[in-house]
């Protein structure tokens, strides 16, 4: 029986990953496992054991991790890789679903519509329950590069700006951010766009200002990491707002006073106040559509349970109407 490749979804002869995945998640020809020798509950156990010192922050239980002669450890600190568990907190809908969720978008994202994202995958504890995977882009060997995420940049912080701060802003402002910070903005401002796009075609209300960031290239300038956190949150919360931040500062479309909500007008108008040409702006959009049949293939193959996978795949169906 053909197995998927637990990262690229890709058939493969065995469980586990392809080779060229392998690779990619380990940093070179070393061996990367597809199972843990241990259980989320160990995870949960070492979060409170360690909680003074792990140095990745959120109410999530992740952790970092090391790999050591082919084996995935916990780590307090310098870990390469960042393990996502099935979360412990109450959520609404599909709580088991949430690792295949954030892995199955981050595939799409990369494959099909060419967003870099970060190297990540699924991945089986001790038990068989699946975990979502993703190795730090942050770290090259021991060094880690400067990076700062749109927070940051914009100076912001709950103890100046509140609890709210991540959502204190607009998608219109986050193109300012990138300019004033970024030399080559022409080039990564039609990714910083592609993101914002993607996110609301695939139904991810909690892209918020910490989910962008800029690090340091070996010349010295900055550019977009690659994306990251993309998951289609309104399977999971189907009351959530659209989109984490509105798009602009104070305009609003004819399309918006109509209907309620964002639809290709209001995708445009942000293209034209980020510079961007209309006829690139429309050929980015343009794919959603085109490459809709390849997007529910993939929701098939992932290793979403089947309700999950339907209500994926309506919620694109859903939004894929709004830039027609």
């Amino acid at each position: 029986m053909m197995c998927r490749c637990m990262s690229t979804l890709a058939g493969i002869a065995n469980e586990g990953y392809s080779r060229s995945a392998q690779r990619r998640l380990a940093g070179g020809n070393r061996k990367f496992p597809h199972r843990l020798a241990f259980n989320r509950s160990d995870i949960i156990e070492f979060r409170m054991r360690e909680a003074r010192h792990l140095s990745i922050s959120g109410v999530q239980d992740k952790v970092s991790l090391r790999l050591d002669r082919g084996k995935l450890y916990p780590t307090e600190k310098d870990g390469a890789y960042i393990l996502k568990p099935v979360p412990s907190v109450d959520i609404p809908r599909f709580r088991a679903d949430v690792p295949a969720n954030e892995h199955l978008t981050m595939q799409i994202a990369e494959q099909i519509f060419g967003i870099q994202t970060a190297i990540n995958a699924c991945i089986r504890f001790a038990d068989n329950e699946l975990a979502y995977i993703t190795r730090r882009f942050d770290r090259l060997g021991d060094r880690k590069i400067a990076q700062e995420d749109f927070c940051q940049l914009s100076n912001r912080s709950e103890e100046t700006d509140g609890k709210n701060y991540k959502y204190d802003a607009t998608y219109e402002e986050t193109g300012r951010i990138l300019k004033k910070f970024c030399k080559a903005y022409p080039v990564e401002v039609e990714k910083l766009f592609a993101r914002i796009v993607f996110n609301y075609i695939f139904s991810n209300g909690d892209a918020h200002l910490k989910n962008f960031s800029l690090y340091r290239t070996e010349y010295g300038d900055y550019i977009l990491t690659p994306a990251y956190d993309l998951i289609s949150t309104s399977i999971h919360f189907p009351t959530e707002s659209r989109t984490a931040l509105d798009l602009f500062d104070r305009y609003e479309s004819d399309y918006f006073r109509m209907n309620g909500f964002y639809g290709r007008p209001d995708f445009m108008a942000l293209a034209e106040l980020f510079g961007i040409k209309t006829d690139r702006a429309t050929r980015f959009l343009d794919r959603f559509a085109q490459q809709r049949q390849q997007v529910i293939d993939w929701i098939a193959r992932s290793f979403l349970s089947a309700p999950a996978q339907a209500d994926y795949a309506a919620r694109f169906e859903d939004r894929l109407q709004t830039l027609k």
